[in-house]
């Protein structure tokens, strides 16, 4: 099976010589307040296929975590990792997305012939790269780590809501809602927004 824009997306449909595993990568979180950005690889069994997988900003919260389970116990192998918040500051948010990345990659238990990242940019890797724009839609590897990565930062969000509930990270995401700018007016900033970012930055200067 092959992609809208042609693009392998299982290991037996390669045109070229790349032979061996496909992984998937994507990310979440890079365009929040607040937070790690987290990134995931995903290796996808042809032999266990898991049916319904998507971009994960088309699925509701409810299915992604459904998914998030069959994913975990489907896929030949998958790596969640990330990039704090002090790191996204120091080397700024794109750099910190592509070292999460790599950092996926890094952590898969079976080396992948092809990795195959979500987006326009590629982290460095040490293995076979492809940038696929929307990929999240169109590959099903890049689909799965889309959604590994979304719960785990929704999951680090409700977390972090525990210990600051006047920010309202479990509704927002970090993301900069009106409600998160006026609750960053009259609370300031706490130790996981981003100093860099225009609206927190703001209000520390």
């Amino acid at each position: 099976m092959r992609s809208k824009n042609s693009l392998p997306v299982e290991p037996t449909s390669l045109s070229w010589d790349t032979v061996g595993l496909i992984a998937g990568v994507d990310e979440a979180g890079r365009g929040p307040l607040a937070g790690p950005v987290v990134a995931a690889a995903v290796i996808l069994d042809e032999r266990n296929p898991i049916a319904g997988l998507a971009d994960s900003k088309v699925l509701t919260a409810r299915r992604r975590a459904q998914l998030f389970d069959e994913i975990r116990a489907k896929a030949l192998c998958c790596s969640i990792a990330q990039a704090s918040v002090e790191e996204i500051d120091a080397i700024n948010i794109l750099q910190a997305t592509l070292l999460a990345m790599r950092r996926a990659v890094e952590g898969l238990r079976l080396k992948p012939a092809l990795v195959l990242v979500d987006g326009n940019r590629l982290p460095v890797l040490d293995v076979r790269a492809q940038a696929i724009v929307k990929g999240d839609s169109t590959v099903q590897a890049i689909s799965a780590a889309s959604i590994l990565a979304k719960v785990t930062r929704d999951t680090w969000c409700a977390e972090f809501d525990a210990q600051y509930p006047q920010y309202g990270f479990a509704g927002h995401k970090g993301y900069g809602t009106a409600a998160h700018l006026l609750a960053l007016q009259t609370h300031g900033a706490c130790p996981q927004h981003r100093k860099t970012f225009g609206p927190v930055a703001r209000v520390l200067a």
